[in-house]
């Protein structure tokens, strides 16, 4: 179920609210959907408004994602970056129509992201940190080369980051993660940083630890 004239696909889990709903907006990983993150929604307290977002890019057979990623002839990946920013402003623009959409408060929402997700909720909140208020950002990174340039010159202090990685990541390495609470730190942004044994997945204590630190905030 969602509203076709967004310009993102998505399916949606109503509040028990009738307006002014906080806002939850999950962003799934490469090769995913938007039911992949869904399901953690009957889990989630119900007064939360939540998107599930279809990333643009069809990937074959199935599966949708935010940015391609190529491997070139010695096997080393590399991302799209200009596809990257191209999803990140696309984000940015889906919010504002699904605040003017929905019920929900457009000055109490979050991006829930995973992965590639994780990448994309990083760079729509620094780039348009009006717009979002919380960030649950698992198994990803900050990726730089998609941020505006002068962000010691922006205004964070509405922001407050969860990052949590596997620390078995054998996807996304868990080093690349342990850069950013010393990146936020320097923006002078809130945040916590947490590791669990795991791979590229979200193990249930990571679950809950988020989810605790979603409902002090919203």
């Amino acid at each position: 179920m969602s509203n076709p004239s967004l310009s993102l696909h998505h399916i949606i889990r109503k509040s028990t609210l009738t307006e002014n709903a906080p806002l939850l907006i999950m962003l799934h990983g490469y090769g995913s959907d938007e039911n992949d993150l869904f399901s953690f929604s009957t889990e989630l307290q119900d007064d939360i408004f939540i998107i599930s977002v279809q990333a643009p890019y069809a990937l074959e057979p199935y599966g949708n994602a935010w940015y391609t990623i190529n491997f070139d002839a010695d096997m080393g990946k590399w991302s799209d970056n200009e596809q990257a920013k191209a999803s990140r402003d696309l984000i940015a623009t889906f919010i504002d129509e699904a605040v003017e959409t929905y019920p929900v408060n457009k000055s109490n929402v979050t991006l829930l992201g995973f992965s590639q997700g994780a990448i994309l909720s990083y760079a729509t909140a620094l780039t348009y940190p009006e717009k979002v208020k919380n960030i649950i950002a698992l198994s990803g990174y900050v990726n730089k080369a998609i941020l505006p340039e002068n962000l010691d010159k922006t205004d964070f202090s509405k922001l407050d980051f969860y990052c949590s990685h596997g620390s078995v990541d054998q996807v996304i390495p868990v080093d690349w993660a342990r850069q950013t609470a010393p990146f936020l730190k320097a923006l002078n942004i809130k945040h916590v940083y947490s590791e669990f044994p795991v791979g590229h997945g979200v193990a249930p204590q990571n679950f809950f630890e988020f989810k605790d630190w979603l409902g002090k905030r919203v």
